[in-house]
């Protein structure tokens, strides 16, 4: 069964129905809920699945303050799943998604059955309102200055372990990043500045994975074992490094990936 898109008061995302708790999965900076799509048919056909196109992404309205913190995406999502009567769910968030994921389950630990952190983005701990990285700000003045596809085949190739080949990956990757906008990229580069996802992991009271690609250049695997050692003992679960691949793991080889997912009780 494939993707049903709907809209809810400004949220664009896709749904595969099914039964209990659902599925629901946080994209990163760079692309938006069809990319999942590989992933789909990987998965439990009887589990119910919704991605999200976060604020300012593919449709989604984007967030009111400029430089929004995890918690606004944190809300917004609260918001969707409640208009979807959606009481509990398991999270999982891919590199920014992680940072949305961790928010919303320190905020409602009782509505997460589980958290999966994929390719985890840590954040940079920068106070809000201050001066960006430079590499933050080349997010948002190439994606000015270039345009979202030229900024797209400029950028895609690093998220694909050996893009060379990989053709298939990359046109996929590429394809959902020339997607993206402003000012929705600029809130989310901006959010990812202000991150700090480590603290959120410690306050943690739902139990959660850590999954990555061991040639991953973006969020390094070094950035993932602190993720998992910041999490609480007896809910800190598996570590899981997938080898000869890149960011886009669950792109490259989705199948690989739902092997690695550990679907809680209730999300199934």
């Amino acid at each position: 069964m494939s993707w049903t898109p709907r809209t809810s008061q400004g949220i664009a995302f896709l749904e595969r129905p099914g039964a209990g708790a659902p599925l629901v999965l946080l994209h990163g900076i760079g692309s938006n809920a069809s990319s999942f799509t590989p992933l789909l048919a990987h998965l439990p056909d009887s589990l119910r699945v919704i991605a999200w196109n976060a604020p300012g992404y593919a449709g989604s309205d984007p967030l009111a303050p400029g430089w929004p913190q995890a918690q606004d995406y944190a809300a917004a999502l609260g918001g969707l799943l409640d208009r979807l009567e959606v009481a509990r769910a398991a999270l999982l968030g891919h590199s920014l998604g992680a940072l949305m994921a961790a928010a919303f389950a320190v905020a409602h630990p009782a509505r997460v059955t589980h958290l999966t952190f994929a390719a985890p983005a840590i954040g940079h701990g920068v106070t809000p309102g201050a001066e960006l990285s430079a590499a933050a700000q080349a997010r948002i003045d190439d994606l000015e200055r270039l345009g979202a596809a030229a900024f797209a085949a400029a950028r895609a190739p690093r998220l694909v372990h050996r893009p060379e080949d990989n053709p298939e990956t990359l046109v996929l990757v590429q394809a959902t990043m020339g997607q993206v906008t402003l000012p929705g990229y600029g809130q989310a580069a901006r959010m990812l500045a202000s991150g700090r996802l480590l603290d959120d992991a410690a306050r943690l009271r739902v139990p959660a994975d850590v999954i990555v690609g061991a040639e991953d250049r973006v969020t390094p695997p070094e950035g993932a074992r602190r993720l998992h050692a910041a999490l609480p003992e007896g809910l800190r679960g598996r570590c899981t490094e997938l080898p000869d691949l890149g960011h886009a793991l669950y792109q490259q080889d989705p199948a690989r990936f739902a092997r690695a997912l550990n679907l809680a009780p209730g999300a199934a």
